[in-house]
């Protein structure tokens, strides 16, 4: 994969959070699923500078969000819906991590995913990311499980 991280732009994330259609189960990370989410996707004050993309060839691959604190980094990650499935998350996932560790000085990165979402935590496994915990969190007009993960460098 030829990639390419930049900030994400604003095209982009309108493109994201308006025509981003995942099927179900997964149709839970729609943009438009979550108010909250699709403001903060399409706003860019909100967005600030924590929102990046990674084009493949110059074509828009996924996105990804982080957010850092003394000593951890916690990374929030989307894959474009017609990319999911086919064995490309982690390679998405290798490129985050080595843009984590050439420009943030942090010691463990941490993620959130949804507890059915077997498919994404078999990627996070292999790549060396363990099981913290499991928690609830209201989004998408009801509360969920999820399972937080992480990944020590």
């Amino acid at each position: 994969m030829q990639h390419k991280i930049d900030l994400l732009s604003d095209e982009n994330a309108k493109d994201i959070a308006d025509n981003w259609k995942y099927p179900d189960p997964y149709s839970f990370y729609n943009m438009t699923e979550d108010p909250e989410d699709y403001e903060e996707m399409t706003t860019p004050s909100l967005r600030a500078d924590n929102y990046f993309q990674v084009l493949n060839d110059n074509e828009l691959f996924g996105f990804f969000t982080l957010s850092l604190t003394e000593s951890i980094v916690e990374i929030g990650i989307g894959i474009k819906p017609e990319y999911t499935g086919k064995g490309l998350g982690e390679e998405f996932i290798k490129i985050i991590i080595e843009f984590i560790k050439d420009n943030y000085n942090i010691s463990t990165i941490r993620l959130g995913v949804a507890e059915f979402n077997t498919r994404a935590q078999k990627v996070y496994d292999r790549l060396g990311f363990s099981k913290t915990k499991k928690y609830s969190q209201k989004t998408n007009n009801a509360v969920y499980t999820f399972i937080e993960m992480e990944l020590s460098l």
